[in-house]
């Protein structure tokens, strides 16, 4: 009885190691799986609510769309189908990482609570301060996230 537990505990750890390791490097995810085992995108904030209506809503559990092997909530049915439509309108650019952090190389944590939409984007930032800098620069900065982007997106954020 005592071995078919442990393979069914090594089982579920290796299953857990390999969801939670997937897209590690290319988004900003919270820690852990959601119910669809995969990592919790854009802290569960609604990425539709942000792009369409300039609102940061919380998403729920109920309503959940997993693209790039990243699980995002959204606050109704709607806002799940126009993401599952177009998911590259809404995902977070970057991969959901602070946009002035990429911009200078780095991946730092993107906090929904500072952000902002350019040209129809999400971007997403490490705190007020960083937000503010992202401020005086708009465009400046965005150009130098794209650029620094291609160069890391594949790089673990613990080798920049």
């Amino acid at each position: 009885m005592n071995g078919k537990r442990s393979i069914v505990a090594l089982a579920l750890c290796a299953a857990f190691a390999t969801g939670s390791a997937f897209a590690a490097d290319e988004h900003n995810t919270v820690p852990g799986l959601t119910a669809v085992g995969a990592p919790l995108g854009l802290h569960g904030v609604d990425p539709v609510a942000f792009v369409d209506i300039g609102n940061r809503i919380e998403g729920t559990a109920k309503y959940t769309a997993v693209h790039d092997g990243v699980a995002y909530y959204f606050a109704s049915q709607s806002n799940l189908d126009a993401f599952k439509a177009t998911p590259e309108k809404y995902a977070p650019e970057n991969g959901g990482f602070c946009t002035f952090g990429v911009s200078v190389g780095k991946k730092f944590d993107g906090d929904p609570r500072y952000a902002a939409i350019e040209n129809g984007r999400l971007y997403v930032f490490l705190n007020e301060d960083i937000f503010k800098m992202f401020q005086k620069d708009r465009a400046g900065t965005i150009a130098k996230a794209k650029a620094q982007w291609a160069r890391i997106e594949h790089t673990a954020s613990n080798k920049l």
